[in-house]
């Protein structure tokens, strides 16, 4: 059945609710009104009650904190934090409590927490407070899983992973996907956390793509093979754990890497994956890595220098052009 990645999202939610009780949903206008900002928590309430849908106050500590605590005492909750932007209004509490109580209590207190949230910019004018892509920032906490799926199959089998893991797992869903339509199988399955897919095969160059840069690249493979490249598209889903062998694997065939992230450029996740491909497979390269991201610069309010600003498909093309020249 086809349908847009917030109906795919709504089903993974809906589905985990009913397998269990212990599972409900907390964050800012998520009820009967809205739905959530972006739509993804409508009709929850009427299916379960004001009791597991919890629509908030605007305050992200209060979100986080009783997710925290509910989830210390049993329940698993899944958080959503209207834009990730907002996420560091609440960063003591995600950074210091979320990521690292389990293991400052021996593995005693478990934090089965979901944390939802919208991310980057999608051509509307957002600007600089609610276009941001934080994942790569979040790379750097241990004690947190990070996975960011890039069409409406993946969204709804790595979400329902997430809700059923005994560890924080932070959820970020690029603002652009949401539309996306895709196929997606009524049976219910999961997409294991740490395992990165193969989008398109090929044996020229490896994209390593992530997010909303997997759909760019994988139309710009296609524009591509018209000239004769062979492009393979790896989207790891997964940041944290990330999967370094089918990455290495790819990289061992192609020779050749291009890594396309959302967020900022530097010290983001594409320096990760770099370092990566550097510790176990720099003796396969015959070309230096080309990392694509958002220039250093705050999301701008206009649309001509928000979409400067961000990486495009044509960036993906002439990154493969000096790759092959």
């Amino acid at each position: 059945m086809e349908i847009t990645y917030r109906q795919a999202l709504n089903q993974a939610i809906t589905e985990e609710m009913e397998k269990d009780d212990k599972v409900y949903i907390i964050g800012e206008e998520i009820g009967k009104t809205l739905g959530g900002s972006f739509f993804v928590t409508k009709g929850l309430e009427e299916r379960f009650g004001p009791e597991r849908v919890r629509s908030t106050p605007i305050s992200e500590v209060a979100i986080i904190g009783t997710a925290i605590g509910s989830a210390a005492t049993g329940l698993r909750p899944i958080a959503e934090i209207m834009f990730n932007d907002f996420i560091f209004v609440a960063a003591d509490q995600v950074v210091n409590q979320m990521a690292k109580l389990r293991y400052m209590t021996g593995g005693q207190v478990k934090l089965p927490i979901t944390l939802r949230m919208a991310m980057g910019s999608a051509s509307k004018s957002q600007a600089a407070h609610h276009a941001q892509c934080v994942m790569g920032m979040f790379m750097n906490v241990p004690g947190l899983k990070i996975v960011g799926p890039s069409n409406p199959y993946d969204a709804k089998g790595i979400l329902k992973s997430a809700i059923r893991d005994n560890n924080p797992v932070l959820v970020f869903e690029h603002i652009a996907l949401y539309n996306e339509k895709g196929e997606v199988p009524d049976e219910d399955y999961c997409i294991p956390i740490g395992k990165a897919d193969v989008k398109r095969n090929g044996k020229d160059i490896t994209i390593i793509a992530i997010s909303n840069m997997v759909n760019k690249s994988l139309a710009a493979a296609r524009k591509m093979e018209e000239r004769g490249i062979d492009i393979e598209v790896i989207d790891p889903i997964s940041l944290v754990p990330l999967d370094n062998e089918t990455i290495i694997n790819s990289v061992k065939k192609t020779g050749k890497v291009i890594i396309a992230s959302n967020g900022p450029i530097s010290n983001g996740p594409g320096t990760e994956i770099l370092a990566r491909i550097n510790d176990f497979a720099f003796e396969f390269l015959d070309a230096p890595i080309i990392r694509i991201g958002d220039k250093d610069s705050p999301i701008p309010f206009s649309q001509v220098l928000e979409n400067y600003i961000i990486p495009q498909e044509e960036d993906i093309i002439k990154a493969v052009e000096q790759l092959i020249n």
